[in-house]
């Protein structure tokens, strides 16, 4: 049987949360781009080495790295302070990325990523935590449904050619 474990990413994960990214990324999201470039522009640009390495220094990003036995197949970043976009809620924390690897979706790695998000949140006693989700992400919405999330509002974001809105979930601790 295969052991999943989390921990705490440090700097030198830096290659594999940049590969985990760059995969999960274009597997979640890659057939919505009519022009490959895009994407890889895109890919390049957010998820460089040096630019998650850069992230991963910074005292208010947290990551968390999921492997399968040896093998990382996912990864989690809060960032502590970050107000609630187009509200009055200052205090908050934000959930930047969840991804994990297609194939390992069904392993509830996602779950226990999360789980580990929000007992650092509470730490950080802020009483939300938000998030950005594309609104076509049925699989994703229904997820953070599940764990108490609602939708707060939306906004519209272009990576080149293609524009995406995306929904703003905000959960109550």
């Amino acid at each position: 049987m295969e052991k999943h474990t989390i921990r705490k990413a440090v700097p030198k994960d830096a290659k594999f949360i940049s590969l985990l990214a760059k995969i999960t990324f274009s597997e979640t999201f890659g057939n919505l781009f009519r022009d490959k470039k895009d994407l890889r522009a895109y890919l390049d640009k957010t998820f460089s080495l040096e630019k998650i390495t850069s992230s991963l220094k910074k005292e208010e990003n947290v990551f968390w790295i999921a492997y399968a036995d040896e093998l990382p197949v996912g990864y989690a970043k809060l960032k502590k302070r970050s107000p609630i976009p187009n509200s009055s809620y200052k205090q908050a924390a934000q959930l930047q990325k969840i991804y994990v690897l297609k194939d390992y979706l069904a392993h509830r790695i996602g779950t226990k990523l999360q789980n580990e998000l929000f007992k650092e949140v509470q730490t950080l006693k802020v009483k939300r935590l938000w998030l950005s989700v594309l609104h076509t992400n049925e699989r994703a919405i229904g997820f953070y449904n599940r764990h108490n999330f609602e939708k707060y509002d939306s906004y519209s974001f272009s990576i080149g050619k293609e524009d995406f809105v995306f929904n703003i979930m905000m959960k109550t601790f």
